[in-house]
């Protein structure tokens, strides 16, 4: 009986050990799918922070010193170019024009008597000369007192929104006081800035040697319906921040947007020999990317990426690895560092054949 349970033993453990066996021939059965990245030209859409403003906004100012006598447009009224705004009471400027005029003509009289007294040669051409220069003079003060009596009316330059109107009727004004602001928005410039290694694929490429359209997106995250135009690129870098603004004008046609709003631009900006993996062989822990990197021994090392930029499916990687590196492309969570693997190389061209790229 003791013979037979050693024999029991004896199968139970060579069971075991045979399961045991195939497990670990099993789990070495397994084949990785590894590839390479690609260097390629491509483009990515970027969002840049913009800063909305009115294609002309100008502050309105009196140019008299008054007291306010009318009002007469409400804050966010739309109003037309010439349209009377406010008016500093004029009686004063009145009085001065009237005063003026008067000396004018007294000046004409005498100009006239001294002009025929010439001609008897009874007055000396001096005379003459004397009483034209008076009324010359007094000509320039008329002109004077009319223009300040005009400048009591203040008047849109262009069409566009009155801003908020601090002073009420009555209010004594300074000369150059602050009466309001107005602001043309049928057509908006959005501002952004633009990195150097930005801008210089910017100029590089050929589409945007002509009017590159761009998008908004807005504070309440909805993309404006009309594209903008960037336009304008100025001439020196920000020796602080290493950017360069772009300007964009949009139409805006429906008075959507507003002088002092924010947004985003986004731009579609080319990329000259991006480094390019699929997302799915990469993995984070905390705030840091990585790939695994199969070394020649067939064994697999984490080693930390940075990504430049996203596309669909796709990382544009900035450095951490080269296009002569093997990476995991598949099962990147069931391996860990220092693990030796069997795999089957795809080539990169194929993998991002199957995934969405834009490409130039």
């Amino acid at each position: 009986m003791n013979r037979n349970v050693v024999c029991l033993c004896c199968c139970v453990l060579f069971y075991a050990t045979a399961c045991t066996q195939k497990k670990e021939e099993k789990k070495e059965e397994v084949i990785y799918a590894v590839t390479c990245p690609i260097q390629m030209d491509t483009s990515v859409t970027k969002a840049y922070v913009s800063q909305i403003k009115s294609v002309r906004n100008i502050e309105l100012r009196a140019q008299e010193k008054g007291y306010l006598q009318n009002i007469y447009v409400d804050e966010g009224q739309h109003v037309q170019a010439s349209q009377l705004l406010f008016r500093i009471m004029p009686k004063m400027f009145e009085a001065e024009l009237q005063k003026a005029q008067a000396e004018t003509k007294a000046a004409e009289i005498e100009f006239q008597n001294t002009k025929l007294l010439t001609d008897k040669n009874v007055v000396s051409k001096n005379e003459l000369a004397m009483a034209k220069a008076k009324l010359q003079q007094a000509n320039a003060e008329t002109a004077l007192a009319k223009l300040h009596l005009s400048l009591t009316e203040i008047r849109a330059p262009f069409a566009g929104v009155i801003d908020r109107i601090p002073l009420k009727i009555g209010s004594l004004v300074d000369e150059g006081a602050l009466l309001s602001s107005l602001s043309d928005n049928s057509q908006v410039f959005a501002y952004f800035n633009v990195s150097e290694p930005e801008y210089l694929d910017y100029q590089a490429s050929t589409k945007a040697r002509q009017q590159q359209e761009a998008g908004l997106l807005l504070a309440n995250n909805q993309l404006l319906k009309s594209k903008g135009k960037v336009e304008v690129i100025e001439s020196e870098f920000n020796n602080e921040t290493g950017n360069i603004a772009f300007r964009a004008r949009f139409d805006n046609s429906d008075n959507l947007l507003r002088n002092g709003q924010t947004g985003k631009i986004q731009m579609v900006v080319p990329l000259k020999n991006a480094l390019i993996v699929p997302q799915k062989a990469t993995y984070d822990i905390q705030d840091k990317t990585y790939v695994f990197v199969v070394d020649k021994n067939n064994v697999v090392h984490a080693r930390p990426v940075s990504i430049a930029a996203e596309l669909p499916d796709l990382y544009v990687l900035a450095d951490g690895i080269s296009t002569s590196d093997k990476i995991l492309l598949e099962g990147v969570q069931k391996v860990k560092d220092d693990d030796k693997i069997a795999y089957k190389f795809q080539a990169p061209k194929d993998v991002i054949h199957q995934l969405r790229l834009k490409t130039e």
